[in-house]
């Protein structure tokens, strides 16, 4: 792989093209439009690219916000980055080497080392890094990028810039992961097809990777595996409405039929998926409960003494319980669960200090509770609980629009925030 890849940087453009065709096993990719010497190819959108990251650049230069940077590395990484990575936009390799060196500023991305990456990923091969100059000199320039930030401003590199790097990576992570979940996955709403060039047609983009990106609405086909929602945000499709992904043919097993309606049934991605993901890193565990602690202490601050609380869904990764053991440490908790695997994964975290119930609610649920703590991921009416608390107080994780009564932010990141409702 190494020394194929190298063959194909000095190949040019024509060989990717042609390496990704045999591996990729596709049918042939369209001829590209005539090019002139030094100038962009496909002129109006190509330079318009180059204008945007320069816009970029200049914007983070003038706003250093972490949120600004978190999110212009996610989108640029989705948009400039993507697009050059598969057609460079220039014709003279001096000029795509210092459009790349630049963009590996921009995003303290080596766009060489991503470029090998990613061309790897379409090609069905397992990925292994090849130095050559390129990746030498650009992996010399983020760092000495990193170096003189952490020189001169410590405090905005450390406190600031790099977790926003991070969290960037996390929102690129989470976009790539979401578009290959189930096979690669179509998204065709236009207003985010108009902000991200047509990242959504990504089935289209991997039956012809070499296809410049306002082609692609036109090799749409029937059949194509498509969502009602753009890949970072997929993971919402179980907890906001019903499955909307409707497969290619070869996909029988996974199918069920929902309104009459084959679709792929997608719990597996839910909330329920990203509360298993969590408790397999300690560093996200870790964040989940530093951006819970925040938000839930000032809110159990204003309640009287908690004798009893009631944890709905608290088994998979018993957060609240965790936080209210050291908030409320004279507080009885009960875990409600429908779930005995989850409530057995909640016995070993909490141990015999708490109770655990094997139960739905609200149907099946008898107790006494001062505090009641219902989950992001309840089935039932939210609104009811609103209208009525069902105990004393209630402390209701909700998506972050939608504020009700004492309300808290846990994290923009996670769209979240806490309600507490006193009756």
């Amino acid at each position: 792989m190494s020394s194929a890849m190298m063959r194909l940087e000095r190949t040019g453009r024509g060989g990717v093209l042609a390496w990704i065709r045999k591996r990729c096993r596709r049918v042939p990719l369209r001829a590209v439009t005539e090019e002139s010497r030094g100038r962009p190819r496909l002129s109006s959108w190509d330079r318009a690219m180059v204008a945007l990251a320069g816009a970029h650049a200049a914007v983070l230069v003038a706003f250093p916000y972490p949120p600004l940077i978190a999110v212009g590395l996610w989108w640029n990484s989705n948009t400039i980055s993507h697009n050059f990575i598969h057609r460079p936009f220039f014709r003279r390799r001096p000029l795509n080497l210092a459009f790349s060196a630049f963009l590996s500023l921009l995003l303290a991305i080596p766009q060489s080392i991503w470029r090998q990456r990613h061309l790897a990923h379409h090609a069905g091969v397992r990925w292994r890094l090849s130095v050559d100059r390129q990746v030498v000199v650009e992996v010399a320039l983020v760092v000495a990028l990193w170096s003189i930030m952490a020189a001169l401003a410590p405090v905005f590199f450390f406190t600031a810039y790099a977790p926003a790097y991070l969290a960037g990576l996390g929102l690129c992570w989470l976009h790539g992961y979401y578009e290959h979940a189930r096979d690669a996955t179509s998204y065709y709403g236009r207003l985010y097809n108009l902000v991200f060039f047509n990242d959504g047609y990504h089935i289209e983009h991997h039956a012809n990777p070499g296809e410049h990106w306002t082609r692609l609405p036109r090799l749409t086909a029937p059949g194509n595996q498509t969502s009602s929602w753009p890949a970072p945000f997929r993971w919402l499709e179980a907890a906001v409405g019903p499955p909307a992904f409707r497969p290619r043919a070869d996909r029988r097993p996974s199918l069920k039929p929902v309104n009459g309606e084959t679709v792929v049934d997608w719990r597996a991605f839910s909330l329920e998926g990203l509360e298993r993901l969590v408790l397999r890193s300690g560093l996200l565990r870790r964040f989940v409960l530093g951006a819970h602690r925040r938000a839930m202490a000032p809110l159990v601050r204003r309640l009287p003494a908690v004798a009893h609380a009631g944890i709905v869904g608290g088994g998979l990764f018993p957060r609240t319980a965790l936080l209210l053991r050291e908030l409320a440490p004279a507080a009885r908790i009960t875990i409600i669960d429908a779930s005995r695997p989850n409530l057995a994964i909640a016995r070993r975290w909490l141990g015999p200090d708490a109770d655990y119930l094997h139960a739905r609610y609200p149907s099946d649920l008898e107790g006494d509770f001062d505090l009641l703590v219902i989950p992001l991921a309840f089935a039932g009416d939210r609104g009811a609980i609103y209208r009525a608390p069902p105990a004393p107080a209630v402390l209701v994780h909700d998506w972050i629009w939608r504020r009700h009564g004492v309300s808290r932010v846990v994290s923009t990141l996670l769209l979240k925030r806490l309600n507490l409702i006193v009756r």
